[in-house]
């Protein structure tokens, strides 16, 4: 099936990722982190949305790491995928729910 945005999924040290491009950061992160730029990288984490303790969804981010004095949790995306209204309205109300983290979209 035909991503629709046409994204080609690639498989690096046995992790898939949604595209090429997100392959492409992964190699950069492990790059950073090899030389002590960022430290406890992670792929795909997953933050609960848990509103007044009801499960409402999830927020699956692309990576997450650790620079000297906070958490970074990147999204990889294209200018088509980031205006979708659907993504628009979980990162806000995931950047409400997680104050302390700093979300940030790669293009």
């Amino acid at each position: 099936m035909r991503n629709k945005y046409r994204a080609v999924p690639t498989t690096i040290d046995g992790i898939r990722f949604a595209s090429k491009r997100e392959g492409a950061r992964y190699a950069e992160l492990k790059l950073l982190e090899k030389a002590g730029e960022i430290r406890n990288l992670e792929c795909h984490p997953v933050f609960p949305i848990v509103i007044d303790g009801v499960k409402i969804g999830r927020y699956t981010a692309d990576f997450a790491y650790f620079t000297d004095n906070e958490r970074v949790v990147e999204d990889v995306k294209s200018k088509a995928t980031a205006k979708g209204e659907a993504y628009r309205l979980r990162i806000k109300v995931v950047r409400v729910l997680y104050p302390g983290v700093d979300f940030r979209e790669v293009f």
